[in-house]
């Protein structure tokens, strides 16, 4: 009898749903949009029902594709899923989602968050290896939550993360069974005791956050339920399938290509780009408040890394494509953009792109984004490399942060969405003056939920030795050392624009967004 495994990666952009078999080859797939909404200036909210729909459709597309090839769902042995770490929703006692889903591109919290760093709490650093607050962190959405949302506040009962929330619904329970993996439990960013996987009281007391409004926590690969009939009904399963406890999309992206071990790096170039460094637990000089790096348990044993990001990664890309370009959806319209960029020499011509679309960070909290130095001659293919080099820009920084800590930076994979942009991978190479590479499997997360999936139900008996087996290089990108020269001198220009030159600017443009919001209510 062949046996089959679900995973699905519920991301920012997209949840993408796909069926293995014991030897983890893809049998079918299918994606499915999801929807962000801008209710304000700087705010971000999403429908955590709108990606349980989104779920339950690629599983039911799914499985009417097995069935075209006369394959058996009926042999799929677990279901797995993966989803944003740093992002929750509020849920009531039936586990129905009673606020937005807000996540790391929202930046709400700001003020809070200022006023929350202000106390430096070492304990932050300690217990978690984030030495402050972040406008990123489901802590401080939770915080929001608690005084703001007034369905919440006669209603809530737990916090959950997008992932959960889908997997506890399939298996139809109720709030009191919430839970969490301990990967995802690092996404809370403050909170909790990273290495012993535990909440912390004393960080829940500071944050105002009570402890039974937090989820359970468990391991990847525990058992949580099985498929309810209602949604064996609706997705063409049967019922009583096991579903996993799930893991955070980062974490399952670092596994899949290939970074466990200490100081090995990923570029994982999702909708926040993310460039990854594995440790073997919190290094003090990377947790230094000044370095703005988040630090997060992976889904292994033992298993844990730092990452800098650029929230609007990938998320910039789409944003050019549909609002510039006009060619929403038409996925086939990056490839004919990147072969445009091709043909643009490196620094963009001059043109320098700030990819603050959802407001800036740190020091840089009040940029937006904007293209700078454009003449009569730029075009779509000047706008489009000045947006992956803004990028690799950004990660410049980040890899700056980990040298100067001793962390060698000599090889990179390079996985998700934007590495299947050649161009993309070239640039980046060249500006951190790293070997990069791709891998022939770009199905990153999802592959690996299937092969912890296996695990779970007693299929596999060393996940590691899967996960060495599918990793296969695809190509080889060396960095070019006089495009490194020339890079780094237009950063080290780009840097000072930013954080000199463009304050006074970025502050002005806020007030006059403050005056346009204002104008609207």
């Amino acid at each position: 009898m062949e046996q089959y495994y679900l995973g699905f990666d519920a991301g920012t952009q997209s949840v993408k749903t796909a069926i293995y078999d014991i030897d983890m080859n893809l049998i079918v797939q299918d994606t499915n949009a999801t929807i962000l909404n801008y209710p304000h200036p700087g705010w971000v909210e999403m429908d955590a029902d709108q990606y349980l729909h989104a779920t339950v459709t690629g599983i039911r597309n799914c499985v009417t594709k097995m069935k075209e090839k006369n394959l058996d769902p009926d042999n799929i042995r677990s279901i797995f899923g993966d989803g944003i770490i740093c992002g929750i929703v509020g849920v009531d006692k039936d586990c129905h989602a009673i606020t937005p889903y807000i996540n790391y591109l929202d930046s709400r919290t700001k003020e809070d968050v200022e006023e929350l760093a202000s106390h430096h709490y070492e304990i932050w650093a300690k217990e978690t290896g984030n030495s402050q607050p972040n406008c990123m962190f489901p802590a401080m959405f939770a915080r929001w939550m608690m005084n703001n949302c007034e369905g919440f506040k006669e209603k809530g009962r737990k916090f959950m993360h997008n992932a959960p929330y889908i997997l506890a619904n399939l298996a139809g329970l109720s709030a009191e069974d919430a839970f969490i993996d301990w990967g995802t439990m690092s996404g809370w960013g403050l909170g909790y005791r990273v290495t012993e996987k535990k909440w912390s009281k004393e960080q829940l007391e500071i944050l105002g956050i009570p402890m039974e409004m937090m989820p359970k926590i468990q391991k990847p690969w525990d058992i949580i339920g099985k498929l309810s009939e209602t949604f064996a009904k609706e997705t063409g399963l049967k019922p009583e399938i096991p579903i996993c406890a799930g893991a955070g999309d980062t974490m399952q992206s670092m596994i899949g290509c290939g970074v466990i071990k200490p100081d090995q790096a990923a570029d994982v170039a999702g909708t926040c780009a993310m460039f990854c460094i594995a440790t073997d637990g919190i290094n003090e000089e990377l947790s230094k408040p000044e370095n703005e790096l988040i630090f997060n348990s992976g889904t292994l044993e033992n298993t844990y890394f730092y990452w800098g990001f650029i929230r609007t990664g990938g998320l910039a890309l789409r944003w050019y494509r549909d609002n510039v370009c006009n060619e929403a959806g038409n996925g086939a319209y990056f490839d004919e953009l990147n072969e445009k960029a091709q043909n643009v020499p490196c620094g963009s011509k001059g043109v320098l792109f700030l990819p603050y679309l959802t407001g800036g960070f740190g020091e840089t909290s009040n940029a937006s984004a904007c293209f700078l130095n454009m003449t009569m001659d730029t075009d779509q293919g000047v706008q489009w490399r000045a947006v992956l080099e803004a990028i690799g820009y950004d990660y410049m920084s980040v890899t700056d942060i980990y040298k100067k800590a001793g962390v060698p930076l000599e090889f990179m994979t390079i996985t998700e969405g934007g590495s299947n942009s050649e161009v993309w991978n070239q640039i980046k190479a060249d500006m951190l003056g790293c070997k990069s590479a791709t891998l022939e499997n770009a199905q990153g997360a999802v592959l690996t939920d299937a092969v912890i999936a296996a695990y779970a139900v007693g299929d596999l008996e060393d996940p590691s030795q899967v996960f060495e087996k599918t990793r296969k290089i695809k190509k080889i990108y060396e960095p070019d050392p006089i495009r490194t020269k020339y890079y780094r001198s237009i950063y080290e220009q780009q840097r000072k624009l930013i954080k000199d030159d463009m304050a006074a600017v970025f502050e002005t443009l806020h007030q006059i967004s403050k005056i346009q919001e204002q104008s609207n209510d």
